[in-house]
């Protein structure tokens, strides 16, 4: 592929968003159009550079030449060598700028009405646009360098987004939950990204032969044996996993994915749909040639197996939780991590292209669904209790539209709606899995259990009675978050027809081939049972919700939930989250509470008591230096001065410029030595 001006210039989509926040940075806090428009400008600015790209890449589908282009260049010198960094542009990096760049442009204008009353609206776009411009480098990134550069950037702003609004207690500690614990993920991708740097010798993705993706690293990899008997390969993959369960909420690095909605609706919905936890599935995506290398047909490798089973799990237990929440963010945010399972199921038994069509269709459908709650949320006068909503189709019908959209796009409602495909691609993969059809169950149970807790949630928000403030009725929210939230709705419908048997354009897409209808993609084998249990299940669980729930609507906020009242016992773990957080208390956090008393004592009484020793000693040969020196070095030498001085000042006489003293002292050394000479004679004669 030559390097067309897009791929040179690539670096622009991610700085355009980057140079707004900069600008915004300087503003003062009554710019708020300004900030507003810098925010908007440019992410439709990265938008259309990143259809360029996405044109780029189509048009190098299918030919001689390669799908994919890097520019790579030297940043910094170490001796004789170089460090080198990189931009990439291909299929995968293609198809997930134009979504990130449109569902983030959708969001920003969203922001635009939700944010107008908030005192800090200048730095509120700052942040989404330092957040998006980290995100768009992870994208682009050649160097697992440069994308663990931005990987951090996505950390830090997504701190600063979360505990946007410091001033309560529980959006501080929310931000500080997810700092941290991504950060333990992180501590494995840093981990591995060293060994991946020390083994191949790069941390280039693709460099012509020489990147850390490509076959002759892979297999220098794959033939070193550590000690606990796995290759290198699947070791650094497994710790570069790590990373990625952080930042995709994968179990049991969850637990602060929930809490991060306590930030602004529109900041979950960047978060929870296209952006940060996208960012973990993306990564595996990206090092998938290092996950697979040296898989068997229809086989697995080591670390594409714990990519499954984790998804699987995660999918399952996120979905059980979902099932008893009360606020209408925290559903769709269990919902995330539910879905975000899927998508590693996907990738783990199907590879990329099962994996990352989810991921797109979910960023859509699950960003119009965040937005949706945050228009209801809007309308009900910042009430977030689904169990103080009811009726609003009739205050809200364009909300209750769009929502409903949405909720059946996740569910996965058959034919109509992208989630269908998306998911059923990845129960069609999970059911062919050679190594067990336990991750299949699980994900069809996990989807069981999403058609029921929608309805459930819809059921409760929507329909019945209004049981709110009857002093403040609920309202339709302005254009500029209901027009957004319209155009996500139509993409959550549209966009299944890329992935449908009939016509996979998206695989073909991703493999850098030319998709063609073929109606004999209905005949893949297990395909068409799949698609029929799943679409049973789906009606099953809307069914349930809906009799659970629609059929005999909430009369009052206090009244029990129905499953309260049918198993108080299972209701109240599933609604206090399976008591995670709890067991992290009880474990880990104690744990590091009694280390750091330890540390404590030790630096107290230990390391304290060997300073304060060395210090003791260091004082005594002072004072014993002191002495010595004092009393012996300085007393001889002082003496000796003195005996020198007295002999100066006796021979001082001597030499006082006086002629006859000389030659009076001349004649007595003469006359002495005539007697010493008499006197000597005398001796001897006698």
């Amino acid at each position: 592929m030559n390097a067309s001006w897009i791929v040179t210039h690539l670096w622009l989509i991610p700085v355009l968003p980057a140079l707004a926040a900069g600008i915004a940075a300087l503003l003062p806090q009554s710019r708020r159009i300004t900030a507003a428009s810098l925010a908007v400008g440019a992410m439709f600015g990265s938008l259309l550079l990143a259809l360029c790209a996405f044109a780029n890449v189509l048009m190098h589908l299918g030919g001689e030449e390669s799908a994919r282009a890097v520019v790579n260049f030297n940043w910094l010198q170490f001796g004789g060598s170089w460090l080198r960094l990189g931009w990439m542009l291909d299929p995968l990096t293609a198809v997930m700028l134009v979504m990130v760049t449109f569902v983030g442009l959708c969001i920003f204008i969203f922001s635009i009405g939700y944010m107008a009353h908030d005192a800090n609206f200048t730095r509120f776009f700052c942040f989404l646009s330092l957040f998006a411009a980290a995100m768009l480098g992870v994208l682009i990134s050649n160097s697992l360098l440069l994308l663990f550069i931005c990987w951090e950037l996505v950390g830090l702003t997504s701190y600063l987004l979360i505990g946007f609004w410091y001033q309560k207690p529980s959006a501080a500690a929310a931000a500080k939950k997810a700092f941290i614990t991504t950060r333990i993920g992180d501590l494995g991708l840093f981990a591995g990204m060293l060994w991946l740097s020390y083994s191949a010798g790069t941390l280039l993705f693709y460099d012509n032969g020489s990147g850390a993706m490509e076959h002759t690293a892979l297999a220098v990899l794959a033939s070193h044996i550590t000690a606990i008997g796995i290759s290198a390969a699947t070791a650094i993959a497994l710790l570069i996993f790590c990373g990625a369960a952080g930042k995709s909420g994968q179990f049991p690095l969850h637990v602060w994915l929930p809490d991060a909605m306590e930030g602004p609706t529109p900041v979950s919905a960047l978060i929870h749909a296209a952006t940060m936890v996208a960012a973990g599935v993306f990564l595996v995506a990206r090092v998938y040639p290092l996950m697979s290398f040296g898989i068997l047909a229809g086989g697995s490798t080591t670390a594409l197996t714990v990519v499954t089973w984790v998804g699987a799990f995660t999918a399952l237990f996120a979905a059980c939780i979902a099932v008893a929440q009360q606020d209408i963010k925290r559903i769709l945010a269990y919902s995330t991590v539910s879905q975000l399972g899927y998508m590693m199921l996907g990738i783990g038994v199907g590879g990329v292209a099962v994996g990352m069509f989810h991921l797109i269709t979910h960023a859509f459908f699950k960003a119009l669904l965040f937005l949706g709650a945050g228009s209801v949320i809007h309308g009900c006068h910042d009430e977030q209790d689904i169990r103080s909503m009811g009726g609003l189709r009739k205050y809200m019908p364009v909300t209750f539209a769009v929502y409903g959209i949405g909720m059946l796009a996740l569910c996965g409602f058959p034919l109509f709606f992208s989630g269908f495909w998306s998911k059923d691609a990845i129960l069609h993969s999970a059911s062919l899995w050679s190594v067990s059809r336990i991750p299949f169950y699980m994900g069809s149970f996990a989807a069981l259990l999403t058609a029921f807790y929608m309805t459930r949630q819809v059921a409760q928000v929507f329909f019945g009675k209004y049981r709110g403030d009857s002093h403040h009725a609920p309202h339709e929210s302005p254009a500029v978050m209901t027009v957004p939230l319209i155009l996500l709705a139509a993409f959550a419908i549209l966009l299944g027809a890329i992935g449908t048997p009939l016509w996979p354009w998206f695989t073909s897409f991703l493999h850098g081939e030319v998709a063609t209808f073929d109606a004999a993609g209905f005949s893949e084998p297990g395909l068409v049972p799949v698609m029929l249990t799943s679409s049973c299940i789906v009606f099953l669980g809307l069914g349930l919700g809906w009799w659970l729930y629609g059929s005999k609507p909430r009369q009052t906020a206090a009244e029990p939930d129905t499953l309260e009242v049918a198993t108080p016992w299972l209701f109240r773990v599933l609604g206090d989250r399976l008591y995670f957080d709890e067991l992290y208390a009880a474990t880990v956090f104690r744990l590091n509470a009694g280390l750091a008393i330890a540390a404590d004592w030790l630096d107290r009484s230990f390391w304290n008591g060997i300073v304060q020793t060395v210090i003791a000693s260091v004082i005594a040969l002072s004072e014993i230096n002191t002495t010595v020196e004092s009393s012996g070095i300085n007393a001889g030498f002082d003496g000796g001065c003195s005996s020198v001085s007295f002999s100066g000042r006796l021979l001082s006489h001597l030499q006082n410029g006086q002629v006859q003293r000389s030659l009076r002292a001349i004649g007595i050394a003469l006359v002495i030595l005539l007697l010493a000479w008499f006197a000597f004679s005398w001796s001897v004669k006698a």
